[in-house]
């Protein structure tokens, strides 16, 4: 039996001692590191997921960007990186034992491959258009976009007068209405087209002529934010205003023949005589240390000489002629009881001036004539009780239209009941009353002759003395012919 144990356990020991001759295959691993960066800036993109195939294991970069596999076993990989907002990024690599391989992936934003929308194309107004109007609409061709994303417009205009430049953006339609833009002005416009992603597509340049500012026959004055605003229009009513609503302008009149404006306008809390343009511009004060004043600074009015070269105002009791460039200041007239001269015109041949002259709460009133020289001519009403105003004469020299308070209230508050229109033939000495048909409990104010006089141009409003004020026109031929030609205005001139 001995000798049996002895062969078998031979046996055992030979077998075992030839397999240990052969090597067991053991499974051996590397490590993987690496950074995910932005394509463009290199900046290191933090929290993005980055995955190892086939093994399918993930982790997420560090606030450096970098991330770490580590165990991982010999052989061919595929490194994913992945973000929000970018596009998914591949490398291959490959693992070896004991040792680490450094996979950089550079992720390109989502929208890298986005195409930008096509060039718009002007239509509207036509390049080198001319005699457009200040509101002016623009149109043009759809800017397409390949990737349909939403299209945003903006529109840039520029002009041949100085650097300032106009632009409206987030637009969304492929037109748009540009209105204050300036008379006699060449405007350069272009459209941007912008898909928020790729660069702004920029169309051509066309450009376009506004007509010039138009031969407005009528002013007056409307109140915007506390301020008086002259105002021009047409007998349509296409009214611009001239003067700016953060200054107080008012009593505007118009000389035909040097086409400018005289009115007057508060400087440092002081009244002053100004001459404009008729479209606003070349604006020029004419008085300066003797101001034009009066009981009340809204009653005051002035003349033009006919030929447009010098004017007539009062300050205080006094009469003053001036050139319209403020040289040459001269008295001419000063009333004897001390009254305060408010009103007056100049006669059309330049012979004569006539006058309303009133106390210092505007009451007490006279209307006259005198000559160049000063010396009283006629007299159209002597001292009467309540408010007077409106001085015009007419072209032949022939007649003086007025107003006057016929209930003869006075008040404080210089309020008036009944004011009437009247017109004095210094011819016949005879005064005729030419507010037959006025609505009752009403006032007409501030009359001007029309330049064929045919008709009387005024203010019509409430006796209370708080409601709004329009302008009217009265048909001497037909005095129940009252027309409303504009609403919440004051002070008219027709020219």
């Amino acid at each position: 039996m001995k000798k049996y144990n002895y062969i078998i356990i031979g046996f055992l020991s030979v077998f075992l001692w030839n397999c240990s001759e052969d090597k067991i295959d053991f499974e051996q691993f590397g490590i993987i590191t690496g950074k995910i960066v932005e394509a463009n800036t290199f900046e290191p993109i933090t929290n993005a997921k980055v995955s190892i195939s086939p093994s399918n294991t993930s982790t997420f970069t560090d606030e450096n960007g970098e991330y770490e596999f580590l165990d991982v076993a010999e052989g061919d990989y595929s490194v994913k990186a992945e973000k929000d907002l970018f596009i998914t990024g591949f490398e291959p690599t490959t693992v070896k034992a004991d040792q680490s391989v450094h996979v950089i992936i550079e992720l390109d934003k989502s929208d890298a491959l986005n195409k930008p929308p096509s060039v718009p194309n002007l239509l509207l107004p036509q390049d080198n258009s001319t005699n457009q109007g200040v509101s002016v609409q623009l149109s043009w061709s759809e800017a397409v976009d390949p990737d349909e994303d939403e299209i945003n417009y903006k529109i840039i205009i520029k002009n041949d007068l100085n650097s300032d430049v106009i632009t409206i953006e987030n637009i969304l339609e492929t037109s748009y209405e540009i209105s204050n833009l300036e008379y006699g002005i060449k405007y350069f416009w272009q459209i941007v087209a912008s898909d928020g992603i790729n660069n702004e597509v920029l169309s051509e340049v066309f450009n376009f002529e506004t007509n010039n500012f138009p031969n407005n026959r009528f002013l007056f004055v409307r109140v915007i934010n506390g301020n008086n605003v002259i105002y021009s229009s047409d007998e349509n009513g296409n009214e611009i205003a001239i003067t700016s609503p953060n200054e107080n302008c008012w009593r505007p009149r118009k000389n035909t023949v040097t086409q400018q404006i005289a009115f007057l306008k508060t400087v440092n809390s002081q009244t002053h005589l100004f001459i404009m343009q008729p479209n606003g511009e070349s604006v020029q004060q004419v008085t300066a240390t003797i101001q034009p004043t009066a009981f009340k600074q809204s009653e005051i009015d002035f003349s033009w000489s006919l030929n447009g070269n010098k004017l007539i105002y009062s300050s205080f009791d006094k009469l003053y002629k001036i050139n319209k460039d403020g040289s040459g200041n001269q008295l001419i007239y000063q009333t004897g009881n001390g009254n305060l001269i408010t009103e007056c015109d100049w006669s059309a041949n330049g012979s004569f001036i006539a006058l309303k002259t009133n106390n210092y709460n505007g009451y007490q009133c006279e209307i006259f004539t005198i000559d160049m020289s000063g010396s009283i001519l006629q007299t159209i009403l002597n001292n009467v009780n309540g408010a007077v105003g409106g001085l015009n004469i007419s072209v032949d020299n022939q007649k003086i239209l007025y107003t006057y308070d016929i209930s003869a209230f006075e008040n404080s508050s210089y309020r008036q009941l009944n004011s009437h229109l009247f017109i004095y033939d210094l011819i016949s000495n005879t005064s005729t009353d030419y507010s037959t048909f006025k609505i009752p409990g009403t006032n007409d104010l501030d009359p001007r002759f029309s330049p064929n006089e045919a008709k009387i141009i005024m203010v019509n409003t409430s006796n209370d003395g708080l409601s709004q004020k329009n302008i009217i026109t009265v048909d001497l031929n037909n005095l129940e012919n009252r027309n409303l030609l504009f609403e919440d205005a004051q002070m008219p001139d027709w020219e």
